[in-house]
């Protein structure tokens, strides 16, 4: 191919790629000004890919071509950079703004590299656009040799919460505006992109930050349900009357019962009602919306797992108990955007198919769960989760690493962790964990947290033996499998008798390592697991044979404040009712440590580190230390 036919095949996809930028919806996250202003730049070079489009006089050298070349690359990198940031959770896009500036300042530059390659100037176009390029690429050099600053006012307040400061009204409303979460429907977004970050990547990078992004979206939640964006600041009265007695936000009540709704269920319309009242609507042979009077176009019904977590913590910063209901299994919903047609092929070559193509459905349906909600409902609809389970003992690995997957990606949706469970996949589950492949191993480990949210899910993935694979893929697993254990653990030993087999299995050994080792990258995690089974009386036992007091008193020292908040539960744990314990963190220096947590630590680590204090006090004074 010549240079003039290779540079037309390039100069058409260069049209295209400039037309999806401009396609790209506005970003309303941390990163909006850097996104817009690269949008922006790159719609000013369409009329020149547009002209040279359409002339095919254009002589083109090498130099242009490998310019094209370079140009088209880094457009797709920053075209994948900018689905990227506008894409999960706002406020973990504000924690991670100086990563996302590095790579806009990274595409930025490869841009104007590849501009200085091609000589537009020589090009036979109108002088406007070259005039419109010679701008854009003077834009482009200036944007390379600067750096750009995040909202100063938004990173300040993420910087004061995650060092442990509880935000004030003004702060949370700051916060508020800036993230664009100000509204009930803003909150179920965010709320759904943390779920689906977190059982998604098994924690992950997303891991480090997760307590912070939790913190700042229940804060950001209260005031937004106490109505503070709709209420004057003079009002007084009637938000004090809020406070004695909650008014229920309007988006928790069901349109029919106008009661707080316990188990929000979708109609086809888009309407969320309660479940009870919409199906007796439906069952006296109704076919429309009660509320909008639009025929309904089917009758199923999809659970508002989001709007139900969001009512959840409503009512618990409210003090409110939100009655139980039972899921009526039956209300489920075969979506209308799902691709009908292909889920049943797959499912065809899934059950009858030869290896090869149960190796290829397998993984495509592993990309159609995890690429939206009703893809997962309408492929465990259709039947795939059972015989998903059955291919998890496949002697192929790559057919079982897809079916796993599948099943990771299938369980982000509530319903169906009770279908994967209700199969017998759990033992299944931990045998490609003890077993499988390194990806395989480490999405079984992702799967079973995602499971483990459940708490009855808990007790059944203990008793299946996960707990030994999971501390041996902790130890010797890739950085993301080491991180998909620790998830998985964690939230495995919040039931207590999983406390005791991990204990039993010899976890304390390995975290005690990780939290020696700063460079491995996993002393966030490993504290966490310590804080929690330090709790129980064979956990606080191991701990203590582990010589961990030095350690954690560094730790305290010099950790994070979430480390050192952990830090300081674990030494409270262990030295509550042990006098040498005490002595020993007095002669390293632990007492002037916790003085100077018991001023700038977070509230829980300054009570730990206060009642410390106090217990080695009165060991010294030879009084009782018992918790």
């Amino acid at each position: 191919m010549s240079n003039q036919e290779q540079a037309g095949v390039l100069v058409s996809q260069l049209v295209d790629s400039v037309r999806e930028f401009a396609g790209l919806p506005e970003c309303r996250n941390a990163a909006r000004d850097l996104y817009g202003n690269l949008v922006r730049r790159v719609k000013l070079l369409g009329p020149l890919f547009d002209e040279l489009k359409d002339s095919e006089q254009q002589v083109v050298d090498d130099d242009d071509l490998d310019g094209l070349k370079c140009l088209k690359f880094a457009l797709d990198l920053g075209l994948d950079l900018l689905k990227a940031v506008n894409y999960g959770s706002k406020t973990f896009q504000a924690l991670q703004i100086d990563r996302t500036i590095k790579k806009f300042h990274q595409v930025t530059t490869q841009i104007e590299e590849a501009l200085c390659k091609i000589r537009y100037d020589r090009f036979d176009v109108p002088e406007e656009i070259r005039e419109q390029v010679q701008l854009v690429h003077s834009q482009f050099k200036r944007a390379k040799t600067q750096t750009e600053s995040p909202n100063t006012q938004l990173q300040t307040d993420l910087t004061m919460v995650k060092m442990g400061k509880d935000p004030d009204p003004e702060m949370v409303k700051r916060l508020a505006e800036k993230l664009h979460l100000t509204t009930i429907d803003d909150l179920r977004k965010e709320s759904l992109a943390i779920h689906e970050m977190v059982v998604l990547t098994g924690g992950g990078e997303f891991d480090s930050s997760f307590d912070t992004v939790s913190f700042v979206l229940k804060k950001i939640n209260d005031f937004v349900m106490l109505g503070n964006f709709e209420i004057e600041d003079s009002d007084r009265e009637k938000r004090s009357a809020r406070h004695r007695s909650p008014v229920i936000p309007d988006d928790f009540r069901c349109p029919i019962s106008l009661e707080l709704m316990k188990d929000p269920v979708i109609v086809s319309t888009g309407q969320t009602y309660e479940r009870s009242c919409i199906q007796k609507w439906l069952d006296a042979g109704h076919k429309t919306c009660p509320k909008t009077q639009l025929t309904l176009q089917h009758t199923s019904l999809t659970p508002n797992y989001v709007l139900k977590s969001l009512i959840a913590l409503w009512c618990d910063s409210n003090g409110i108990e939100l009655p139980k209901s039972q899921e009526n299994s039956k209300a489920r919903r075969i979506s209308s955007e799902c691709d009908q047609t292909s889920i049943t092929a797959l499912l065809e070559k899934l059950t009858n198919g030869n290896l090869n193509e149960k190796r290829a459905a397998a993984g495509e349906l592993r990309l159609l769960a995890k690429r939206n909600a009703d893809n997962r409902i309408c492929i465990a609809d259709n039947g795939a989760i059972p015989i998903l389970v059955e291919l998890l003992s496949s002697g192929d690995s790559r057919t079982q690493e897809h079916a796993v997957t599948a099943l990771l990606n299938l369980s982000i949706n509530e319903a169906n962790k009770g279908i994967i469970v209700s199969v017998g996949a759990i033992p299944e589950i931990v045998d490609v964990l003890k077993n499988g492949s390194v990806e395989a191993r480490e999405n079984a480990a992702a799967a079973l947290f995602s499971l483990s949210v459940v708490d009855e899910y808990k007790v059944a993935i203990g008793a299946a033996g996960a707990i030994p694979p999971l501390i041996d893929l902790l130890q010797h697993g890739t950085p993301r499998g080491k991180k998909d254990a620790a998830t998985a653990i964690f939230n495995l030993c919040i039931y207590q008798g999983n406390k005791v087999r991990a204990v039993r299995a010899g976890i304390v050994g390995p975290l005690m390592r990780l939290v020696k080792d700063a460079s491995g990258g996993m002393m966030d995690e490993a504290l966490a697991i310590l804080a929690i089974i330090a709790g129980h009386h064979e956990g606080k036992v191991a701990i203590g044979q582990a010589d961990p007091v030095p350690v954690l008193v560094e730790v305290v020292r010099t950790g994070s404040p979430r480390n050192r908040e952990n830090g300081v539960a674990i030494l409270w744990c262990l030295c509550a009712g042990d006098v040498e314990c005490l002595m020993i963190m007095k002669a390293v220096g632990g007492e002037d440590v916790l003085t100077e947590l018991c001023e700038h630590g977070t509230d829980r680590a300054k009570r730990k580190a206060g009642s410390l204090l106090e217990l080695i006090q009165r060991a010294e004074f030879g009084e009782p230390v018992a918790n």
